[in-house]
């Protein structure tokens, strides 16, 4: 019979080996999407969302312009042809019957044939004229559309500068006649203006949570700490403090992990250069007296990754991936990877680690708040369930991305891409 440490110890020789060499995981493959033929219809009706509204404004100017022309021109050929018709003279030179009548059969002839030439010459000039007309009003109704889009390019520019640290001072403010131009602007810098408020209000609520909520903590860590240095606390009472200083720690690092929380979904309040291989070491170093309790091994390969950002929150999310790492690895032997450098253009941080198998439906849901794989909020050993959430809310606030896969063999290959200095 089998023991559980020999099936342990097999599964280990099983595992894949671990991550090596600069970082180049891109990513689960994208889903393949079947190519379902399109007819010529509805590749023509693609086109529209493809063509934007200055041109499409354009377009629909000159097409306007086009056709009255084109109206025009067919009006004037018809009235003209009719006056030729009902002006031309009739002539009677007097000559017998039989003469008058061949001759009014050849002036007929050229009645007929010098209308139709007026009517083409006229045709043929008339269409010149329509077809400069028609690219006059293409190059007016791009100037048009320009002009009246000017307002929404400006509101488009205010909107793309505006973060918030700039959403106290600047708006669209737009000039001119009271239109809905005018009143789209309006009712967009009120809203700036309640969002301004909505912020600030939220930037209160985290200063004061985070003053009101850490001091009765801190308080009750210190009452507790005092009760169980008192040499006549009984064995009971000393078990009770240590459960309650268990609870109390716990307690400081879910406001601690929520109040990182709200602090990484907000724009950056430092921007700076830096290098994550000193940053990566840094939470290396931090963690690696919590591995070796628990008997995990962590390998850094460590390269060079300038960018630009916030080095404590930086330094933060590294450490939650680690600490993951750890907490949640096989229970002896358990190995952590981290590694860091260059890649495409842009910085990549990797942390792989062995441990129990992750099913791949479950990884995405681990990035929520409170989530623990196989785990609810009420089964929380391990820790608040917001160390991943902090991961990539820092993430996203330095314009990157963190996705995770499953590892071969069991645990998680967790990457975050940043882009570079």
């Amino acid at each position: 019979m089998i023991s559980p440490h020999s099936a342990r110890k097999a599964t280990r020789v099983q595992q894949a080996p671990p991550p090596s060499g600069p970082p180049a995981w891109d990513g689960p493959p994208p889903p393949a999407q079947p190519q379902v033929a399109r007819t010529r219809m509805e590749r023509m009706r693609e086109l529209p969302a493809k063509v934007s509204i200055r041109w499409r404004l354009t377009l629909t100017y000159g097409a306007f312009v086009f056709a009255a022309g084109a109206v025009l021109l067919g009006s004037v050929y018809v009235i003209v042809g009719t006056a030729l018709s009902s002006a031309w003279p009739d002539v009677d030179l007097g000559l017998p019957p039989a003469a008058d009548e061949q001759f009014q059969i050849v002036w007929d002839k050229l009645q007929t044939q010098a209308v139709r030439d007026a009517r083409d010459a006229l045709f043929s000039n008339s269409l010149l004229a329509l077809m400069g007309v028609a690219i006059l009003a293409l190059m007016i109704g791009y100037f048009v559309a320009d002009r009246a889009l000017r307002p929404v390019a400006q509101m488009t520019a205010t909107a793309r500068k505006l973060s918030e640290s700039t959403l106290a001072h600047q708006r669209i403010d737009l000039k001119g006649p009271n239109d809905e131009l005018r009143e789209l602007a309006d009712t967009f810098d009120a809203m700036l203006t309640r969002l301004n408020v909505a912020f600030d209000t939220q930037r209160r609520f985290v200063a004061n949570a985070s003053h009101e909520l850490r001091t009765p903590l801190t308080i009750n860590r210190t009452v507790l700490e005092i009760a169980l240095s008192d040499p006549e606390a009984s064995e009971d009472l000393k078990a009770l403090g240590r459960t309650l200083l268990e609870v109390n720690a716990r307690n400081e690092k879910l406001i601690e992990g929520l109040l990182l929380l709200a602090r990484s979904e907000r724009e950056l309040a430092v921007r700076k250069p830096l290098d994550v291989q000193e940053v990566a070491r840094t939470a290396v170093e931090q963690v690696t007296a919590f591995a070796e309790e628990h008997g995990v091994t962590v390998t850094a390969e460590l390269v060079s990754a300038p960018t630009t950002g916030d080095p404590v929150l930086l330094e933060r999310s590294i450490s939650n991936l680690l600490e993951n790492a750890v907490k949640y690895n096989i229970p002896e032997n358990g190995k952590v990877w981290i590694q860091t450098g260059m890649t495409g253009g842009g910085l990549v941080v990797q942390v792989a680690n062995t441990g129990q198998h992750v099913p791949a439906y479950e990884v995405n849901s681990l990035f929520e708040p409170f989530r623990r794989l196989n785990a609810d909020r009420v089964d929380s050993a391990k820790g608040s369930g917001l160390g991943l959430s902090i991961v990539r809310a820092v993430v996203q606030a330095h314009g990157g991305n963190v996705a995770a896969v499953p590892r071969d063999g069991g645990g998680l290959v967790v990457t975050i891409r940043l882009p570079g200095r």
